[in-house]
């Protein structure tokens, strides 16, 4: 990628094939994300300005961020940034990167607390605060707790909640619902879930994120049986608990709340069609 001019299209097309071949895909969403990280300017702008040629500099930061993405580092990790629920987070190495399928948690959490005015919710296992802030700021109303385990995520997530004008949401630091006091009318989650077993074999991306937030134990629900009793006693009367899990967890999970006393809602699935959220009542 050097001794020649390279255009915006040009340099867009060869990183896109490089990522294809590679097997890092989105491959042209990656090298659209990574170039106007370089450029300071939004994917629409690369289409406005296709024959703009990269000068010397843009060209070698642009090259390193392909090398360092060609050599397992997560796309978001490499901008600093991840959008959920039209939200700009920032995210590094200290938390897990927010995915789109998480969003359907989200939509599962909004559903449980339509009718209710200015609920109490707690998002358990925060990380990046990408849950605590999406519905902060869908719902105005609600007041907002969340927990991590990690005290580096806690710093990510709090920061993020200063950059958005979310400073209500309070957090603490402990394992599972340490510090937060019910009753809340929801408490959603988003637990490791991956089997131990499993963890060598997963994309060398996804083995740079903290192991603490995919390790689930032997069959990813060691977090799921700790975590749903412990839940019961925090819910508001008919209060409702949405938990994300692995696509082929749904019947495990339900039968850990079914034991707990809850009433299992709905399993529901993610854009890819696969079950992502359980959904349980009080």
């Amino acid at each position: 990628m050097s001794g020649e001019l390279w255009t915006v299209q040009k340099v867009l097309t060869w990183t896109a094939n490089r990522f294809a071949e590679r097997g890092k895909l989105p491959a042209r969403l990656e090298a659209e994300v990574l170039l106007a990280h370089v450029l300071a300017c939004t994917r629409v702008s690369l289409y406005m300005n296709f024959d703009r040629p990269l000068d010397a500099a843009e060209l070698a930061a642009y090259r390193e961020l392909v090398k360092r993405r060609l050599g397992g580092e997560p796309a978001a990790y490499l901008t600093g940034k991840q959008e959920f629920w039209s939200l700009p987070l920032a995210v590094d190495a200290r938390v897990l990167v927010p995915r789109r399928d998480s969003e359907t948690l989200v939509e599962a959490a909004l559903e449980l607390l339509a009718g209710r005015v200015a609920p109490r919710v707690l998002d358990i296992g925060t990380g990046s605060g990408a849950l605590a802030l999406a519905l902060a700021r869908s719902r105005p109303d609600a007041e907002v707790e969340a927990t991590d385990v990690s005290q580096d995520a806690l710093a990510v997530a709090r920061a993020n909640a200063a950059a958005l004008g979310l400073e209500r949401v309070v957090f603490h630091h402990g394992d599972l619902a340490a510090g937060a006091r019910g009753p809340f009318a929801l408490v959603l989650s988003n637990p490791p879930y991956i089997r131990a077993g499993d963890l060598a074999g997963l994309q060398p991306e996804v083995q740079r994120e903290p192991r603490l937030a995919l390790d689930g134990g032997a069959d990813g629900l060691e977090v799921y049986r700790r975590l749903v009793p412990a839940v019961l006693p925090l819910l508001a009367e008919d209060g409702g608990l949405a938990l994300e899990i692995g696509s082929d967890q749904a019947a495990a999970v339900c039968s850990l709340c079914r034991d707990a006393g809850l009433t299992v809602v709905e399993v529901r699935r993610d854009l890819g069609k696969l079950d992502r959220v359980v959904v349980a009542r009080r």
